[in-house]
C-alpha cells in the first residue's frame, strides 16, 4: 500500500494510504458473499467497504443494536421519562480520520458532531490544566503545553532525563514496539523522571483511555498515544461529541446506509462457528442455521473473537489459535450515569478528567453537549451526570464502586451534594482489549493463515498509528481491502496521522537516544 503526504484536516503532513490497484466495483452478478461477524465500529467499516464495492454483505451482530461497545439501549426512568442508556462519553478527536469518514456517509458535514471547548484535567490538590489555548501544532504544542500549565512547567522539563524522554520525538510503527513493548507505562515515565504531580496527564490522558493500570500497559501504546494525540498531529487534544445518543446520531443511520446498499444486517444473531468449505469461503454457523459464504471477516471484541476461534477447530494453525486464545481483557470498569433534580453548576465543562479522587477517572455533564439528556434537564430543572471508573481493582463490591464514585462527585462538584438522584443506571463491563507488557508479538494481524478470512477491531495488531475507536475504524477497512484486493477490486482510501515524528532533526536526537539505551 503506497503512501504520500497530503492535507487532511488542518495537519498538513497526514498522510493517505492508497489501496492496491483494481477495477471499481464487482460487476453484475460476479459479487462475492462476505459474512462480517461484529456489528461494532470495525465491522460497521468492514461492511461498509465492501457493500460499497458491489460484494453481498451479511452483517451478523450477536446484540439486538448495532454499535458493539458503543451502542445503546432504551430504559424508562423512575420519574416515567424513557432515555438511552449506552457506555458513555467517548471523545471523536479530529485526528480519527477513518472513522470520521466512516461517519460522512450518513452525515457528509458532520453535523452529528458537537464540538467540546476543552478537555480539562484536574487534580484533587486543587490544580486544572486545559488544552483549550495550547497550540496544536507539534512541537508548539509541546511548549506551549508547558508554558500554560500549572503541573507541568519549565522546572519540570529541565528535570527530565532528557535521553530517556527523547524516543518520543521519534515514534515510528511498528518499531516503537520493538523497542519499548517489553516496559510498562509507568515504568517508562519513571525512566523519564516525568514529575509525579503531572503523572496524571499521561495516565488519565493516555493510558487510562485504555482502562489500564499503567503498571501493566505496553510503554509502546503510552508512547503510540502520545505520538497521536500531542506529539506527532497538528489536530491537537480537541475532540467532537455526539449531539444524540449513539444509536440515533450514529448507528441506525449507518445500518440503513448498508440496507441500502443490499447489505442484510441480522442483530439479534451470534454466530457460534466457522467452518472452512473444501471449495473455498467457508460455513457460518448461528443459533438458527447454517449459511455459506465466500470470505468472513471476523470483527469482534477479545471475548468474542476467542469464543467463535475456540468453536471453530478447523479455522487457521497452531500457533494461530494459541495467539488469540492468550489474548485478554481490559481490567473491569464502570459507568455510573445519573439523573439529578437540580443543576450543576453553569460553568461546569461537559467532560472533566479527574486525578486523586479515589477510583473517579472523569465526570461528564451530558446536557451540555447531548439533545436527549439537554431535554430531561430543561424539562426537571436537573442535571444528567456520568462518572467513569476505570481498571476497577479485582474484588471490588459493585455497590461499594458506585457509591466511591458518587462521593467523589461530591468532592468535584459540591453542589451536587444536595441534588437527590432521580435514578440511576450503572454499566458494568470488562470486554476492552488489554495490552500488557511484552505481548505485542502475538498480536493477530489483519490478515490470517486463510486467504477468504480476516480479523478487525481494536484489539487487532495494525502497523499504523491509529488507537481506540480509530483502531477499530482502520482495521475495518483494511479487513476489506484485503479480501477486495484479492478479487481485483479496488479497496477504501485511508489515512493516518504522520507514522514518525515530525521534525529530521528531532527523529535523529530520538534515534541516537535509542540507539544509546539499547547499547
Amino acid at each position: 500500500m503506497s503512501t504520500r503526504t497530503v492535507r487532511r484536516g488542518r495537519d498538513r503532513r497526514a498522510e493517505v494510504l492508497t489501496p492496491a490497484p483494481g477495477r471499481d466495483r464487482f460487476a453484475p452478478g460476479d459479487a462475492p458473499s462476505v459474512a462480517v461477524v461484529g456489528g461494532g465500529i470495525a465491522g460497521l467499516a468492514a461492511a461498509t467497504g465492501l457493500a460499497e464495492r458491489g460484494a453481498r454483505v451479511t452483517l451478523y451482530e450477536r446484540e439486538e443494536s448495532l454499535g458493539g461497545r458503543l451502542a445503546g439501549h432504551r430504559t424508562r426512568l423512575a420519574d416515567g421519562s424513557v432515555v438511552t442508556m449506552s457506555r458513555g462519553f467517548h471523545a471523536f478527536f479530529r485526528q480519527y480520520y477513518n472513522l470520521r469518514g466512516l461517519l460522512r456517509r450518513t452525515d457528509p458535514a458532520l453535523s452529528r458532531l458537537t464540538p467540546l471547548p476543552d478537555y480539562p484535567l484536574r487534580h484533587s490538590g486543587g490544580l486544572t490544566d486545559s488544552f483549550a489555548r495550547v497550540p496544536r501544532t507539534p512541537p508548539f504544542s509541546a511548549l506551549g503545553f508547558v508554558a500554560l500549565s500549572p503541573t507541568f512547567g519549565w522546572r519540570d522539563l529541565t528535570a527530565l532525563d532528557a535521553r530517556a524522554a527523547l524516543p518520543l520525538l521519534d515514534v515510528r510503527v511498528p518499531e516503537v514496539y520493538t523497542r519499548f513493548d517489553r516496559i510498562s507505562a509507568a515504568g517508562f515515565l519513571e525512566r523519564v523522571r516525568f514529575p509525579e504531580a503531572a503523572h496524571h496527564l499521561a495516565f488519565e490522558v493516555f493510558s487510562r483511555s485504555f482502562f489500564a493500570d499503567p503498571r501493566e500497559l505496553s510503554a509502546a501504546e503510552l508512547m503510540l498515544m502520545f505520538h497521536i494525540y500531542f506529539l506527532g498531529s497538528a489536530e491537537g487534544l480537541l475532540f467532537d461529541v455526539p449531539d444524540e445518543p449513539f444509536p440515533q446520531a450514529l448507528w441506525e443511520p449507518l445500518g440503513t446506509y448498508l440496507q441500502r446498499l443490499g447489505a442484510d444486517v441480522r442483530t439479534g444473531t451470534a454466530v457460534l462457528g466457522v467452518d472452512p468449505a473444501g471449495t473455498g469461503g467457508a460455513e457460518v454457523r448461528t443459533g438458527t442455521g447454517t449459511d455459506r459464504h465466500d470470505a468472513v471477516v471476523l470483527a469482534l471484541d477479545t471475548a468474542g473473537l476467542r469464543r467463535v476461534v475456540a468453536g471453530s477447530p478447523g479455522l487457521g494453525t497452531g500457533t494461530w489459535r494459541d495467539d488469540i486464545a492468550a489474548l485478554r481483557t481490559a481490567p473491569p470498569f464502570l459507568v455510573s450515569r445519573l439523573w439529578l433534580d437540580r443543576p450543576v453548576r453553569a460553568d461546569r465543562p461537559g467532560f472533566l478528567g479527574t486525578s486523586g479522587y479515589g477510583g473517579l477517572d472523569n465526570v461528564s455533564v451530558l446536557e451540555r453537549y447531548e439533545g436527549e439528556a439537554a431535554r430531561w434537564a430543561a424539562r426537571n430543572a436537573g442535571s444528567v451526570v456520568e462518572l467513569h471508573a476505570y481498571a476497577v481493582p479485582d474484588g471490588t463490591e459493585p455497590q461499594s464502586a458506585q457509591h466511591e464514585v458518587l462521593e467523589q462527585l461530591r468532592r468535584v462538584y459540591p453542589e451536587t451534594r444536595a441534588a437527590r438522584v432521580v435514578d440511576a443506571r450503572h454499566e458494568w463491563r470488562a470486554d476492552c482489549p488489554h495490552f500488557p507488557v511484552g505481548t505485542h508479538h502475538r498480536r493477530p494481524t489483519v490478515t490470517t493463515p486463510h486467504p477468504w478470512l480476516t480479523l478487525a477491531g481494536d484489539g487487532i495488531r495494525c502497523d499504523l498509528p491509529v488507537a481506540l475507536m480509530e483502531r477499530a475504524a482502520t482495521t475495518g477497512f483494511l479487513a476489506a481491502n484485503a479480501l477486495l484486493a484479492g478479487w481485483g477490486v479496488r479497496g477504501q482510501v485511508l489515512w493516518t496521522v504522520p507514522r514518525a515524528g515530525r521534525s529530521p532533526a528531532l527523529r535523529a536526537l530520538g534515534a541516537l537516544a535509542g540507539r544509546s539505551a539499547h547499547r
